[in-house]
């Protein structure tokens, strides 16, 4: 089957008007989708064809198939788990990207990318108000993110113990003692599983979970040899930050790497109303965040931030002779994540920020804050409904009189399906949780989502 220029042409008009089409029915579809994946896989499944399908033709019952499948993601009225939106700019430029197929890892190879990348890691720098001699790499999400980041203070912190890593690897090394705060995200003990670094030892939190600073200095002062600890920015249930400056400096006062997890939280500090949130985090030595949850630009777009390019380039590069490398510049992207071929994943970051400024990235974030805090407000108004966070940030953590209860009115209120939120468990209590992520979320979604609750518990209670 001959592909020339027309099945480009065809199948990416076929593919742009579905888009269209999907964009447009957000505001008014079910936030749920309406067949599960069990009842698709025959539709997409069975033998392959012997013969295939024109390009467009594809593209058209991809779109018509799948639709009945698809969860309303990108709706102002989805706050499920901690995902985000998609700006118009970022969306369009992702579609460059695909179109473009540079692979992003070498300098010299696809400079256009290289240099986006670069910039969009600059501006990121300027607006989280962190070193601009740090490195920055794009990665696939916040997972990656925050393995990157440890990785770097794994290869720093035993080299500093005598131990060359590259050459010994892991097999009686120091080991490396790490902490983290009660109520981390585990994707953070994941990455340490990743690195081989074991189970960490769990710090105290307060009721927000909040790392305690005189708890942590205790339990590193408890042991020797090389330490890492992680913080957070944006506790997954509370929003809640750990205090930076006390718990750092305890940190550094033992010689440890600081890395921070701020998968959504570390871009309260583009915003002057929150960035007390923030204030001590740029004295860490790693960062760690998701560009798709508050910033809005489409999935498999982590950022890892290192302050130690050295680090993180000994971790993360390699030098092979087929590889033509860049004399000039900050190095190569593919020094600082852990692949070598990658899409151009800056180039939506990029673009997502030259169409919102500092001060659209300030208002964006602001609003999703804001529009948490409304929520929470406006759920406190009803009889029966617990907030149980102090609303700071863009969490909220809703309880209904017992756990059977809860359960309940989540079942109802995704049954319903004029919002999506997700159920989960914390500090011993079932919850409803509201996470506020789309730069879509105004105040018609704000009530609409409070009267979502009101009517689900309503229901629940006249069952």
């Amino acid at each position: 089957m001959a592909h020339g220029e027309d099945g480009y042409a065809g199948a990416l008009a076929a593919a742009a008007g579905h888009a269209q089409a999907w964009l447009q029915s957000l505001p008014h579809r079910p936030v749920g989708p309406s067949l599960h994946a069990t009842e698709l896989a025959p539709v997409f499944g069975g033998p392959l064809p012997a013969e295939g399908m024109p390009a467009d033709e594809v593209i058209d019952f991809l779109a018509a198939a799948a639709e009945p499948g698809l969860m309303a993601m990108p709706s102002g009225r989805f706050f499920g788990w901690v995902i985000g939106g998609t700006l118009p700019a970022a969306l369009a430029s992702d579609w460059l990207v695909s179109a473009w197929d540079q692979n992003a890892g070498l300098r010299y190879a696809t400079p256009a990318t290289a240099a986006i990348e670069e910039a969009a890691g600059q501006w990121v720098l300027q607006l989280l108000g962190l070193p601009s001699t740090a490195d920055v790499g794009f990665v696939t999400g916040a997972t990656m993110a925050n393995f990157t980041g440890m990785a770097a203070a794994r290869w720093r912190l035993l080299g500093d113990a005598g131990w060359d890593l590259d050459r010994d690897g892991l097999f009686g090394a120091p080991r490396i003692r790490c902490f983290v705060g009660r109520e981390r995200h585990d994707t953070v003990d994941l990455g340490l599983r990743y690195l081989g670094l074991g189970q960490p030892t769990q710090v105290d939190a307060d009721g927000q979970g909040r790392l305690l600073p005189a708890a942590l200095d205790a339990a590193i002062a408890a042991g020797t040899g090389p330490a890492l600890v992680c913080l957070q920015a944006g506790n997954l249930h509370s929003g809640a930050f750990d205090p930076f400056t006390e718990a750092i400096a305890v940190a550094h006062k033992h010689g440890a790497w600081v890395h921070v997890d701020g998968a959504f939280g570390l871009w309260a500090a583009a915003a002057p109303e929150l960035q007390h949130l923030m204030r001590g985090c740029g004295e860490a030595d790693s960062w760690g965040t998701d560009a798709h949850k508050t910033l809005n630009v489409p999935y498999d777009c982590g950022i890892a931030i290192v302050r130690d390019p050295s680090a993180l380039r000994a971790a993360m590069g390699l030098h092979t002779s087929y590889l033509v490398q860049d004399a000039e510049g900050p190095g190569d992207p593919f020094e600082k994540v852990p692949e070598l071929s990658r899409r151009a994943r800056g180039v939506p970051v990029w673009a997502a920020l030259k169409s919102l400024g500092r001060d659209g990235v300030a208002a964006q974030v602001g609003g999703l804050a804001a529009a948490a805090t409304a929520i929470a407000q406006g759920m406190a108004g009803l009889d029966g409904v617990e907030v149980l966070n102090e609303v700071g940030y863009t969490q909220v953590c809703l309880a209904f009189h017992d756990d059977d209860t809860t359960r309940a009115v989540t079942a109802r209120v995704i049954e319903e399906g004029k919002v999506w939120m997700s159920g989960s468990r914390w500090r011993d209590r079932d919850i409803l949780r509201v996470s506020v992520s789309n730069w879509h979320t105004s105040g018609e979604e704000v009530a609409t989502a409070v009267e979502a609750v009101r009517s689900a518990l309503a229901a629940v209670r006249g069952a």
